[in-house]
């Protein structure tokens, strides 16, 4: 099928979108030429290409990814954008929390790493939740809502205070109408020793449960 649209003029035109033509293309667009890539429309899979083992070492070459070995524990075979890699180089401040969406990709407990043990199957990676990191590893898992905080290591003032500080600079900043947290590592919130802290952090101490709203 013929789709019409209005002129295009470029310099070089690449047929072909599989692992050879988009090396080229990506070559010369690297090389500062104006480039089009041009490949067939395949019913329900609009993918060009995948990215074989062979595509890989040749975007490699061409300086559009880097192999190294970033994430520990994982395999040998790993590629990231320079820009990414640059950012894993930068000093960040050591223990600086860190909330990620559970469900994020940037969140790798509970798909590529498995959840500490101490959550003991109270966290997952669904919509809605939270995950408190300090200086990378897991601190404290936010159910939707905040119902309920687990905390992914032993509870100790001292991690538990600047992660609940970060919770609520992110609830304020991307506004969370509304958290309403009832209990804390598995107890009713009212009777634990988190209750103090969250009632610091910001939230309304109530009879069975802490609220903050944004």
């Amino acid at each position: 099928m013929l789709v019409k649209s209005d002129p295009l003029t470029v310099q070089a035109a690449v047929v072909g979108g599989g692992p050879a033509g988009l090396t080229a293309a990506i070559a010369l667009a690297q090389a500062g030429v104006d480039t089009a890539l041009i490949a067939r429309a395949v019913p329900q899979d609009h993918r060009t290409t995948a990215l074989l083992a062979g595509s890989v070492t040749a975007l490699e070459t061409l300086g559009v990814c880097r192999r190294g070995y970033f994430v520990e524990s994982l395999g040998g075979a790993q590629f990231a954008l320079p820009g990414a890699v640059e950012r894993l180089r930068e000093e960040f401040e050591e223990g600086a929390p860190l909330v990620l969406a559970a469900a994020d990709p940037a969140q790798p407990y509970g798909a590529a790493i498995p959840w500490p043990k101490r959550a003991d199957g109270r966290a997952a990676r669904v919509a809605g939740a939270y995950v408190v990191t300090l200086g990378g590893e897991p601190a404290l898992f936010v159910e939707r809502g905040g119902r309920s905080l687990v905390p992914l290591r032993d509870p100790e003032e001292g991690w538990l205070r600047p992660a609940l500080e970060a919770l609520v600079a992110h609830a304020r900043r991307t506004g969370l109408k509304r958290l309403a947290v009832e209990r804390f590592d598995g107890e009713p919130v009212a009777e634990s020793l988190g209750m103090p802290l969250l009632v610091e952090a910001g939230f309304l101490a109530g009879p069975r449960r802490a609220v903050l709203r944004a």
